[in-house]
């Protein structure tokens, strides 16, 4: 079996796969830090943490509980948000690829920290269990360089400044998913509190709508999406850097333009706000699509996967008639699954011998 772990800032979520990629059990620990609750299968109990250490402590003591002890699993795999330029395929988490994925912990601050508390602690715990890991940006190290460089200076571009996309596990599982059947020219949308785009063209993602950060791109939850940078710096000056951060990333998108960030919600209201929240979504949706159709050269399908992707009818519908100028092409729903990508990854990693 394979013990797949999502650490977050202030969360723990786990999931067992046995070698033919079914869910077994999952779980997860809230509130990091403090109180909060661990949940495993169908059992639920409270539970005070002091870190991601002690958390996991305590999610493999409930494993074990349940009849899945440590000495049981094969392998660990972990999900890394953010693999740089250089870790571009999942790996096996030797002291090289760990100090690299350290090295690019300042282009993802908020989460590569966390996602290693959970490879430290379990390091700590079992050393002697095999740890893999898989990135949020590797599917899109596809990107020709027209794509991902900015037309900025050498010295900026050489330090990191280009762009990466993200939600990439949500894409290699919805290719994986198709497996035969996968379209020449797919048109990819991940949307959820976070959305994105990906034109993926043989399997191969060929442009996606986020960059250096997950901020860009479409419409979202509670991120802005694309902006223009000389309004960014006015903001900042005014507000300074940090609530500038804050601003478009925890209080704009959805949030700002109707107060609620939830789709669902405004779906069901009828105030103007809340009409004119959905419809940005869907038209930034669609405008971004666009450049991706003409990046892939082509369109012979649409693929829905995320939250709002997968449940939210009339913001597909919507979207599909925004892309009518593209001709009638067939709409797929894929659920979205990062953990069994993740397993997926380990696994043929193991068949590999590595």
């Amino acid at each position: 079996m394979i013990l797949v772990l999502n650490a977050g800032s202030s969360s723990l979520k786990i999931e067992v796969f046995d070698e033919a990629l079914g869910s077994v059990i999952s779980g997860r620990v809230t509130n990091l830090g403090t109180s909060g609750e661990l949940k495993l299968g169908k059992t639920k109990s409270e539970v005070d943490t002091r870190d991601h250490a002690h958390a996991l402590e305590l999610m493999l003591a409930a494993l074990q509980d349940a009849g899945y002890p440590l000495t049981g699993f094969t392998a660990a795999a972990h999900r890394i948000v953010h693999g740089g330029a250089v870790m571009t395929a999942p790996a096996r988490l030797r002291p090289p690829v760990i100090a690299t994925i350290e090295s690019v912990i300042p282009l993802a601050p908020l989460h590569n920290p966390n996602n290693l508390a959970g490879v430290y602690a379990l390091q700590d715990m079992a050393p002697d269990l095999p740890q893999y890991c898989s990135f949020g940006t590797a599917f899109h190290a596809t990107n020709p360089e027209v794509a991902t460089r900015y037309a900025i200076p050498q010295t900026h571009h050489d330090a990191g400044i280009r762009r990466y996309g993200f939600h990439g596990l949500s894409y290699a599982n919805m290719v994986a998913d198709f497996g035969d059947a996968l379209p020449e020219h797919l048109l990819a949308f991940h949307l959820g509190n976070g959305a994105s785009l990906c034109a993926i063209h043989n399997g191969k993602s060929i442009a996606t709508s986020m960059g250096y950060s997950p901020l860009s791109g479409l419409t979202m939850g509670t991120r802005s999406g694309d902006i223009d940078g000389a309004a960014v710096l006015r903001m900042s000056k005014a507000l300074g850097e940090d609530e500038t951060d804050r601003m478009l990333n925890k209080n704009s998108g959805l949030q700002a333009l109707a107060g609620d960030n939830n789709m669902k919600t405004l779906l069901e209201r009828t105030d103007a706000a809340a009409k004119f929240a959905v419809e940005h979504f869907c038209y930034w949706a669609a405008r971004n699509a666009g450049s991706a159709v003409v990046a892939m050269g082509g369109l012979d399908a649409v693929a829905f996967t995320g939250g709002i992707g997968e449940n939210a009818a009339p913001i597909r519908d919507r979207i599909m008639e925004l892309l009518g100028c593209f001709g009638d092409v067939p709409v797929h729903v894929i659920v979205a699954d990062e953990e069994k990508q993740i397993a997926r990854d380990a696994l043929s990693l193991i068949a590999e011998g590595r």
